[in-house]
């Protein structure tokens, strides 16, 4: 159990029958009035964000969540395949589970977040940037660099994403996978 006083971003309480994950909380003292604690919730089961309210004091249950350490090993017709860096064992997600199944590559490490009480895993994360290879773009022209124009690129995972006119084939990026845009070139 924990109060309002103990939110944190990251924290994970179960509220609703539902895991969620504080993303964001901010606490209010308005001049008339009890405090309260206003808070943005992820779901750890839909992915859905929501905002509530918390009366300040309220008790909430937490739970407890581990973090292990997997790499990716490969993708078939039953999910994707892990292998948790300490045990050795293996163990097969479905691609919702996934944030970014689109960039991972043969050997990657990843975090996977289990409930610690019901061992059920709950999401898969990884890491915020990857660095991938171009593998096919059209060339950019001389002289449309003034503007900030984009291209489309073909990654070597198969994803597509745009890039400015200036990179080329086998180019090494650095891909952010929270939102799948280019972030910058990798020398």
């Amino acid at each position: 159990m924990a109060s309002t006083s103990d939110f944190k971003n990251g924290l994970c309480i179960e509220y609703n029958n539902d895991l969620f994950i504080i993303i964001e909380f901010q606490h209010v003292k308005p001049g008339k009035g009890p405090a309260f604690v206003r808070t943005k919730l992820k779901s750890l089961n839909t992915g859905k964000v929501i905002e509530n309210t918390f009366n300040s004091g309220v008790k909430v249950t937490t739970a407890r969540i581990e973090r292990r350490a997997h790499q990716f090993l490969y993708k078939d017709d039953i999910g994707y395949h892990f292998m948790d860096n300490d045990t050795f064992e293996q163990v097969a997600l479905q691609e919702e589970v996934i944030n970014a199944p689109q960039f991972l590559l043969d050997g990657q490490n990843v975090e996977i977040l289990i409930h610690a009480e019901t061992d059920k895993v709950l999401s898969c994360e990884l890491p915020a940037f990857v660095e991938l290879i171009v593998t096919y773009t059209e060339p950019g022209l001389k002289g449309d660099t003034a503007t900030n124009a984009s291209k489309p690129a073909e990654l070597e995972t198969g994803a597509s994403i745009m890039v400015p006119l200036f990179i080329d084939n086998d180019e090494k990026i650095k891909v952010d996978t929270r939102t799948g845009e280019y972030s910058e070139r990798v020398k």
